[in-house]
């Protein structure tokens, strides 16, 4: 078998050459050690000049665009373009996260700024409303966004000398913003006649208000508040990119690759002009520049940094060198020397020193370069071009030794054979032409086989032969160098080749993931002496994969940094290093080769390696095929917990039957009974796929979760308490760290995780809105302040809450696999590990984001799957459980040892305080020391070690351990089985709770006389179950098939049961020994019952449409019951046992005569008058009320009438029992509801003196009895019943004044200002013109609202000469706002003011003056008004309005 497994060996990434210069600003800073940051395609570059000598930060997944050095610049932020775009906070020293903001931005981020403390950071996206953020950034957390303007914005800052204000800039605008509270209001900068309205590129903010601005035709604008006060003119001759302020005063740079340096008070200094310069050239444009003492960093279009200093700035130092704007393609590698040659789009060609990192050739070309070879003897370059042509330079000079044009499509790829005789030139039009090199470059033949343009080819090591790959993934092979195509098998099949950089072929079979056809890989080369080849795809990855790569799907070592597609890349002449070029990023990376025998010595090198080897998420990282994992887990992991339809549906599909809602309310319909029921006991433990969720809280009771409910259990009374808050099936379960509250997340379309107190059962936090599908996992901190939580969506989406406040903390994607188990480190709550399908991993926060790092399996072993983790005595121990039985130890993220500690996977662990207990699917728990170098001690769960107290049955020895905890002396263990034991620490075992295991249970019957009831289900088992209190399951048979139906004899001795296999057994009702057993039917018997009185017939109906009648004395078959058109439902007898009532699939209700079987049409009033001996029909005028308006959606699966006829309890698909009146007559009853089943109710009985209700859950499992309250002696206990889904409204009972203002809708109000068709620009934006008061310098209170006079007046009055118009004053305002808000006048001052609210104005009315004064910032009706009680806050008001809410401070 070929070896897939991923190579051992890696690459390191040593250098990146070039600087993002286009598109960008402001991107380059010196930093606190005087090293320069800037970036480049998807990585940050930390630069030291003095030892040249590069540091990256890969945290970023995009190309960034943005950049922000925080004040103390040491620390960096950065941003970045994606669909999902963040921003990166990370330390310059050591390259690693800080922070990581996301979550808000679309598309992608456009500027980043921090403000003077350094605690604020603002940023910019580029989505069509270019949202403005202000984010806590080292919580991760938002703390205001706005829409910054419908037009881009080039630059943003905060104003240094004001806090909470902030300035940006962008097309044809300037915005002045304050931050108040949570809300970020901007004022636009009047230009006024100062100067033309046009597009500012940078600004910086001074003292006293003052903001100085660049623009796009090279004038300063200079600001004071938000008005522009002058302009200085010719700053620059074209657009100024870039504005630096510091302490000497401010930089500018601009497209007229000038710099200028000016004071304080912008008074010019010093030009530079760098086109003037040595290195210089026509065209430089500056894009940024940053001046630090005598230091300037000036950064160009083109992807150059210069550094000059002050007193030398003729003679500028060029440190940093990439190519242009346009796509980089074009790589060869010299043959003997590290050298690296690049040929891209911007024309040039240019030579770099591997060992030096420098550029030290440089050339231009007339054409686009496409790609690039090397002689043999590294003599001759050949260049091939775009427009069909190819050019040889001499390597030495640059000088060029021959132009041919052969071709009219671009020469993707060219090639020197081995012997150095021959070029052969590939291009587009489908052909390689074979060149003489020694005649001057003559063409001496042609290969013209492929259909497609040429992509890659290779010459054999002989120089015979040479092989090609097209764009139709084609691999054509041809004799060299007439051109003839090779087609014999035979003749191919000893040729070594000189080199491997195709794409197609046997040898690379493996770079292609499975069931792929796609041709997203550009390139590829192998090192055969490694036996390593490196690959470059579409998506910006390099990956490390063995040579030769057989078999497709192959595992690799992935590596990030380019940011789009990688177009080439090479392995040096000797191997040391990888080189590969970005397109779009248009930059080249050297990757250094670290061989397997180096990586021992650098486990302990810079930290970010871990960083990038860690992404390698879809590559299993070392294992080659992974063993078969455990039956239960693949079981497991197949479970799927979606629905079709949640309950969170249920308001929208109520809201589709509306006219069937109508018509329901004219009718005058049934009460609800006034009966109800309790929850009182619950049989069942979810445990066949839940781990770790099963607890003894403070009080030394136990609280597990079954179906929908949380369960308190006390082992000394036997009783049990519920938390009923949850609606679906409950997943996981975590104890805090006191041992009072629990958290438990469950199944829901947004799904929630309810924290809860296990004394009061009464939740305290509820947290929602970022789970999707559900919660699997949950874990408290130690200090029991925060809250890790992970989601059952496809990315297993993992959460940090800080659950009191019901405030998310950070998310990040987990892993494609199921994620069973997330712990946080008790001793640092920012740190937590996740352990999953074939996943391990060390996490931890950064701001709003969470950094994940696999776990280094090492030469240990491979990554297996974990089952269950928890952390050890100190901070970097970890210890985690996995499928194969093995415990494995961390220190940090490696791992340092492994010891069997089970027969089969571990599932549970606990750690103790000196030592460890673990449970598996052997049935084994195992106590062991502190380093699990000893087991201390093992418990057996066996029948023979079952205390006498149990409460029921172990249904099997050895069940699988799921769940273990410790506490009161005793050891709590929950199975597979649906079981939980105490086991003492002596060796006894307790049964204490047990239900049915996994499958659905359908099958439920009640006994005739005595306080117990049968269940059968698809687990394959047939259970007995006493009902009064000792609640305990008195006999269990295991049966060969699941069974659907049950039913006890009249007389109680015999029990009926139907098998998923079409036959049924009669068994003794004590002892469950078969007494008869038949097989007349193929399909599943769906119900089961016995005549009533001496049950003398047993009708069976099965799923295929038909009912059996036999015998039960003489054990015949009597009569069969044919004309369904469907599977049979639900049965019932009437009282003299003559007459059968069956419920199909189709919903047809049919009549047949016993014993014969004789089909019957009964019309539906005589139905009413006949005696049924029992009622469990969904169908008929008797219980047409029992179908919910959103019948079609959800089924009612069962019923059962109490004896006395009066309450019809009901179960269906939603989850819900439900009691109506019977009989329910006329459409959609009214009803009382419970919740605690969480999937359908498949079966609800009373029992034999409705003083019980038994209900049944399919797929929970669960086995639920409730107390049937009568009228009248009812506690007022919580939850009870939801009332039914048709509110009182329709039954009046509303004041009319209420149901008017009910009906007020404010919405068609509000949009309506936005329907209205819109022209020129709106009022507030237009441009003002200075007022006579502002002319003569007089401040007038802030109250205007006034408008400049429309466009149109302004052009009529021309020549005349223009009255000043004067200001409005808002004086007196009648009204108040009364008939339709309430509360809504206060005193203030101690009566001397009264506060109210009419239009879209806050008055302040003074009793003794009559003056009013106005708060007028509202900008549509207010609804509401409250004044602030505290004394702390005296005269704070606040109100709130359509669309928006605003807060206002009592006007003195």
């Amino acid at each position: 078998m070929a070896d897939r497994s991923a190579p051992s060996c890696h690459l390191r990434l040593e250098w990146v050459y070039g600087y993002r210069g286009h598109q960008c600003r402001n991107n380059l800073y010196y930093t606190a050690a005087k090293e320069i940051v800037y970036f480049v395609a998807g990585v940050g570059v930390v630069y030291s000049p003095r030892e040249h000598r590069q540091k990256f930060y890969l945290g970023h997944q995009d190309d960034i665009i943005s950049l922000a050095l925080h004040p103390e610049r040491v620390l960096v932020a950065t941003g970045q373009v994606g669909k999902e775009p963040y921003i990166c906070v990370w330390d310059s020293y050591t390259v690693q996260t800080v922070s990581i903001l996301k979550d808000v931005h679309t598309h992608g981020i456009a500027c980043l700024a921090f403000d003077l403390d350094g605690q604020r950071l603002v940023s910019v996206g580029l989505d069509s409303k270019n949202t403005v953020c202000v984010w806590d950034w080292r919580k991760g957390k938002l703390l205001s966004m706005a829409p910054g303007h419908t037009d881009r914005i080039f630059d943003i800052s905060w104003d240094l000398y004001q806090p909470n204000k902030l300035v940006s800039c962008g097309v044809k605008h300037i915005k002045f913003w304050s931050l108040c509270g949570n809300s970020l209001t901007p004022k636009r900068g009047v230009f006024g006649k100062t100067g033309d309205l046009q597009t500012i590129l940078c600004l910086a903010c001074a003292r006293d208000e003052v903001t100085y601005s660049g623009a796009l035709n090279g004038d300063i604008y200079v600001w004071k508040g938000i008005n522009l006060v002058r302009t200085i003119q010719g700053a620059h001759a074209a657009g100024i990119f870039s504005m630096n302020a510091c302490e000497e005063g401010f930089a500018t740079g601009g497209r007229d690759g000038c710099v200028r340096l000016w004071d304080l008070n912008f008074k010019p200094i010093t030009v530079i002009d760098l086109r003037e310069t040595d290195q210089g050239y026509k065209g430089l444009s500056v894009r940024s520049v940053c001046w630090r003492g005598d230091h300037i960093l000036v950064g160009t279009q083109d992807s150059e940094i210069f550094e000059i200093v002050v007193h030398e700035r003729n003679k500028p130092f060029l440190i940093m060198q990439g190519h242009c704007e346009g796509e980089l393609w074009a790589l060869a590698v010299h043959p003997t020397k590290p050298l690296a040659m690049t040929g891209s789009d911007d024309r040039s060609v240019r030579i770099w020193s591997l060992i030096d990192h420098a550029l030290i050739a440089r050339c231009n070309m007339e054409e686009p370069i496409r790609c690039a070879a090397v002689s043999t003897d590294g003599i001759h370059l050949a260049l091939g071009m775009k427009d069909g042509s190819f050019t040889v330079l001499r390597v030495r000079d640059m000088t060029e030794v021959v132009h041919i044009k052969d071709r009219k499509e671009a020469i993707h790829e060219l090639k020197y054979s081995p012997d150095g005789n021959f070029l052969a030139v590939g291009s587009n039009d489908s052909s390689v032409d074979i060149y003489g090199v020694v005649q001057r470059y003559k063409k001496v033949g042609e290969c013209i086989g492929s259909s497609s343009f040429i992509t890659h080819m290779d010459w054999s090591s002989d120089s015979k032969y040479l092989q090609t790959n097209d764009g139709n993934g084609k691999r054509l092979f041809y004799r060299m160098p007439s051109g003839k195509e090779v087609t014999n098998k035979e003749e191919l099949k000893g040729i070594q080749w000189a080199s491997w950089t195709c794409v197609s072929g046997l040898e690379v079979n493996g770079i292609w993931p499975k069931y792929s056809d796609i041709n997203d890989i550009n390139s590829v080369d192998a090192n055969f002496i490694g036996q390593v080849m490196v690959t470059a795809d579409d998506y910006g990855i390099v990956k490390l994969f063995r040579y030769p790569c057989l078999r497709k799907g192959a595992k690799f070592k992935k590596y990030l940094g380019h940011s789009a597609h990688v177009t080439n890349v090479r392995w040096s002449h000797d191997h040391q290093w990888v080189v590969s070029i970005g397109g779009a990023d248009h930059s080249v990376f050297q990757w250094k080769f670290v061989p397997d025998r180096k990586l021992k010595d650098s486990l302990h090198i810079a930290p970010q390696e871990s960083l990038v080897d860690s992404n390698s998420d879809e590559s299993d990282s070392d294992q080659s095929d992974v063993p078969e994992l455990d039956s239960e887990i693949e079981q497991e992991t197949q479970i799927t917990y979606r629905r079709q339809v949640y309950k969170e549906d249920l308001p929208q599909l109520k809201e589709q039957c509306k006219e069937k809602r109508k018509s329901a309310a004219s009718k005058r319909r049934e009460r609800a009974p006034g009966n109800s029921i309790r929850l009182h006991f619950v049989h069942g433990y979810r445990g066949y796929d839940c781990r770790s969720n099963l607890f003894y809280t403070q009080t030394g009771e136990i609280v597990y979760h079954v179906a929908a409910v949380g369960v308190v259990y006390n082992r000394q009374q036997n009783t049990q308490r519920f938390y009923l808050g949850h609606d679906d099936d409950i997943l996981c379960l975590a104890i805090h760290p006191l041992k009072d509250y629990v958290a438990t997340g469950q199944v829901g379309r947004d799904s929630s995780i309810h924290i809860w107190d296990t004394e009061t059962i009464k939740p305290l936090s509820v947290l929602k809105g970022y789970h999707q599908y559900g919660v699997c996992a949950v874990d408290f901190s130690a200090d029991g302040k925060r809250l890790a939580s992970v989601g059952i969506d496809d990315n297993h989406t993992i959460v940090l809450w800080d659950w009191k406040k019901g405030e998310k903390l950070s998310a990040v994607r987990g892993s494609k696999d199921k994620i069973f188990v997330v712990k946080i480190n008790p001793y640092m709550p920012d740190k937590l590990i996740t352990v999953g399908i074939k996943h391990m991993k060390f996490w931890r926060r950064a701001g709003g984001g969470l950094i994940g790092r696999k776990g280094c399996i090492g030469a240990l072993g491979r990554t297996d799957t974990m089952m269950c983790a928890v952390y050890g005595w100190t901070e970097e121990m970890a210890f985690s459980g996995t499928s194969t039985g093995d415990v494995c130890i961390w220190r940090d993220v490696f791992l340092i040892k492994t010891v069997k500690a089970h027969d089969g996977p571990v599932f549970s662990m606990h750690a103790l305080e000196k030592g460890f207990v673990t449970g598996g699917k052997d049935g084994v728990v195992a106590l062991w020391d502190d380093t699990f170098e000893r087991c201390l001690k093992t418990y057996a769960i066996k029948r023979a070690a079952l205390a006498p107290g149990s409460k029921g049955l172990l249904l099997e020895d050895n069940p699988s351990i799921r769940a273990i905890s410790l506490g009161h002396g005793h050891i709590l263990v929950g199975t597979k089985n649906g079981e939980i034991l105490e086991v003492d620490k002596s060796g006894p075992i307790t049964l204490l709770v047990q239900g049915h295991m996994e499958g659905e249970v359908w099958g439920l019957a009640t006994h005739p006389h005595l306080p117990i009831c049968a269940t059968v289900s698809d687990d394959k088992t047939l259970r007995i179950w006493d009902l009064s209190p000792s609640h305990c399951m008195l006999a269990v048979r295991k049966l060969k098939k699941g069974g659907r139906c049950c039913c006890f004899s009249p007389d109680g001795k015999a029990l009926a049961v139907g098998l998923n296999d079409g036959s049924f057994l009669i068994v003794n009702a004590d002892t469950l020994e078969d007494l008869v057993s038949f097989q007349h039917r193929k399909d599943v018997i769906s119900e089961i019952r016995f005549s009533p009185g001496a049950g003398k017939y047993l009708a069976v109906a099965s799923c295929d449409n038909f009912v059996d009648i036999y015998n039960v004395m003489s054990s015949k078959r009597v009569g069969i019951c044919k004309g369904a058109s469907s599977y049979i439902t639900h049965m019932d007898w009437d009282i003299r046992g003559k007459l059968l009532q069956v419920n199909t699939g189709a919903k047809e209700q049919l009549f047949f005569e016993a014993p014969r079987g004789k089909k019957q049409t009964i019309p539906s009033l005589e139905v009413e008058k006949i005696g049924w001996a029992s009622w469990t029909s969904v169908l008929g005028s008797c219980c047409e009320g029992i179908w919910p308006i959103i019948g079609e959606v959800t089924d009612v699966t069962a019923s059962c009438l109490t004896s006395d006829s009066k309450v019809l309890a009901t179960g269906d698909d939603f989850g819900f029992v439900k009691l109506f009146r019977y009989p329910a007559k006329g459409k959609f009853g009214k009803f009382k509801r419970y919740v605690a089943h969480s999937t359908h109710v498949t079966n609800v009985r009373w029992t034999y003196d409705d003083s019980l209700l038994v209900t049944v859950g399919g797929a929970d499992t669960s086995l639920m009895l409730w107390t049937y309250e009568v009228e009248g002696h009812r506690d007022s206990r919580q939850c009870d019943s939801e009332e039914s889904d048709l509110d009182s409204e329709e039954d009046g009972g509303y004041d009319s004044d209420v149901t008017r203002e009910n009906e007020i809708n404010y919405t068609i109000k509000a949009l309506s200002t936005n329907i209205r068709p819109m022209f020129g620009i709106k009022p507030h934006l237009q441009q003002k013109e200075p007022t006579l008061d502002e002319r003569q310098g007089v401040v007038r209170p802030p109250v205007s609202r006034a408008l400049p006079q429309p466009e149109k007046l302004q052009t009529n009055n021309v020549g005349k000469k223009k009255r000043p118009i004067e200001d409005l004053i808002l004086e007196l305002v009648f009204g108040y706002r009364g008939k339709d808000c309430r509360n809504n006048v206060h005193y203030l001052n101690d009566g001397a003011d009264v506060i109210y609210h009419t239009a879209s104005v806050g008055i302040l009315y003074n009793v003794a003056t009559g003056s009013q004064s106005f708060y007028q910032e509202h900008n549509d009706d207010i609804l509401c008004l409250t004044v602030n009680q505290h004394p702390k806050f005296t005269n704070i008001v606040a109100t709130g309005q359509l669309q928006l809410l605003l807060f206002m401070s009592g006007m003195q």
